[in-house]
């Protein structure tokens, strides 16, 4: 079927209109997994976070801990029976809705990410590096010890695959100019870059441990 630029705009505005129509959300949420809700009968990922996989583990000063089932109950604790404004930002792949979600007001994503129970999804967003960084500042949560980071736990077939489930998940890459520098997960070419321990590359736990080697942060 030949598909006229009429009919194309028609398509593209009704894909639009579906992402408005959902724009609203409002309701109490059945909380899925970390960073997942089931709201009004839809699905919301919530934008600009990562939170560890169900069948996730962390390793912390008492231990290996499953992290992934602590974020799922940190984010029920935040979310309560409480009723939730949910603003789609997006949809993603899989089409669930990406949306900014309120409790009260507070931002559901940012309290759950000051806490602890999830990072900044840079490759998406900046907006929760700061609640980010003041939870890694205190030890919360998954900052309690190392961790996999959750993409990276999604991808197992990382060149590096050991390294990664030691929690050491910032890759330590030389250029072609002989410039070393680190990225870290969420970045826009993290899954692109691979560790050769032979070229002088390696794997970090923390971006201090990168300094430290000489290796300086790539551009965010």
């Amino acid at each position: 079927m030949r598909l006229t630029f009429r009919s194309l705009l028609v398509l593209v505005v009704l894909s639009h209109a579906q992402v408005v129509a959902a724009a609203d959300l409002r309701g109490v949420a059945r909380v899925i997994d970390g960073d997942t809700l089931e709201l009004g009968g839809q699905t919301v990922r919530l934008h600009g976070i990562d939170a560890p996989e169900l069948d996730q583990t962390c390793s912390g000063p008492q231990g290996d801990w499953r992290c992934g089932i602590a974020a799922r109950e940190m984010l029920e604790a935040i979310v309560g029976k409480a009723r939730l404004s949910c603003r789609a930002e997006d949809t993603d792949r899989y089409g669930r809705i990406v949306a900014v979600c309120q409790r009260g007001g507070a931002d559901v994503g940012a309290t759950l990410v000051r806490q602890g129970g999830a990072m900044a999804y840079r490759r998406y967003s900046e907006r929760y590096v700061p609640a980010e960084n003041a939870a890694k500042s205190e030890g919360l949560g998954i900052w309690s010890g190392t961790m996999r980071a959750p993409e990276a736990h999604r991808h197992r077939t990382d060149a590096a695959p050991q390294a990664a489930a030691d929690g050491c998940v910032i890759k330590g890459n030389i250029g072609a100019g002989g410039r070393a520098i680190y990225h870290v997960p969420g970045q826009a070419d993290y899954d692109a870059t691979r560790i050769s321990p032979k070229k002088g590359e390696a794997w970090f736990c923390t971006e201090a441990e990168a300094r430290a080697a000489g290796f300086s942060p790539a551009k965010r």
